[in-house]
């Protein structure tokens, strides 16, 4: 990023009263978690999402979704905030932003220590049965899977956990996409970092955004079907730039 570009940056984040970032899959690729369409991770390869993980298919067959999620859960996991997630928490702990709207299920905002976060395609923390939909913690569950292969299952009635990610065919968690959409409309600047902005309707919280008034930066290696709607687009990795607006807002 050039000198000029950071000042542009800097500036629009100094005078921005309601900053907002809404992050994908990029900002966690660093801390080992891959994205789903990306041929490395091995997710597209053996199975056909679309099956595998859908919402009817888990009733029936589970098994075919835990085999297919195995290498990711196991990742998550493991998986540790990098210097991106950190930045954003920084920024939020020097009053300059106001929440994170995230389409990632891996949880590194919140262990990165962001207290406002909006998960609109859910996370690992938790899974639910599909039968008495008791809620459960989902690690230990998830942890004995990989290492036993024993099918998370529900202490009360048997049936199937599912974690509490969104599925084909389930609908966005209403509370968290009423959340989102909230922050979108509030915000005056919105930051959006590591999202293709392809998959809805998250890729609308923009939209909604700039509808309202607001600003927007866009921070993503590749280019995004919406990169003219913003006022600055920075095709760069984010864990180089978002340490560097992080470490100029903590010096002055």
């Amino acid at each position: 990023m050039s000198n000029e570009t950071l000042s542009r940056v800097l500036e629009r984040l100094r005078h921005a009263q309601y900053l907002v970032t809404l992050t994908g899959a990029g900002i966690s690729t660093h801390s080992g978690i891959p994205d789903f369409r990306s041929a490395e991770s091995g997710l597209w390869e053996k199975f056909n999402p679309a099956e595998v993980a859908n919402i009817y298919a888990f009733k029936h067959h589970p098994e075919r979704f835990y085999e297919w999620i195995r290498p990711l859960a196991g990742t998550i996991l493991g998986a540790q905030p990098n210097a991106a997630h950190l930045a954003l928490a920084h920024m939020e702990t020097a009053g300059k932003l106001k929440s994170v709207i995230t389409q990632n299920i891996d949880m590194l905002h919140t262990r990165a220590g962001s207290k406002n976060v909006y998960e609109v395609h859910g996370h690992l923390r938790e899974a639910t049965c599909i039968h008495c939909f008791t809620v459960y913690p989902a690690e230990p569950y998830i942890k004995r899977f990989l290492e036993s292969d024993l099918l998370p299952s529900c202490p009360k009635c048997g049936h199937a956990l599912k974690p509490n990610v969104i599925l084909f065919g389930e609908q966005l968690p209403a509370q968290a996409l009423i959340n989102a959409r909230r922050e979108s409309r509030l915000c005056d600047v919105m930051l959006v970092v590591g999202s293709s902005l392809e998959v809805y309707p998250a890729a609308e919280l923009p939209l909604i955004a700039q509808q309202a008034g607001a600003s927007l930066i866009f921070i993503n290696l590749s280019e995004t079907p919406v990169d003219s709607l913003a006022e600055i687009v920075i095709h760069e990795d984010v864990i180089e730039i978002l340490p560097q607006l992080a470490a100029a807002f903590e010096s002055e």
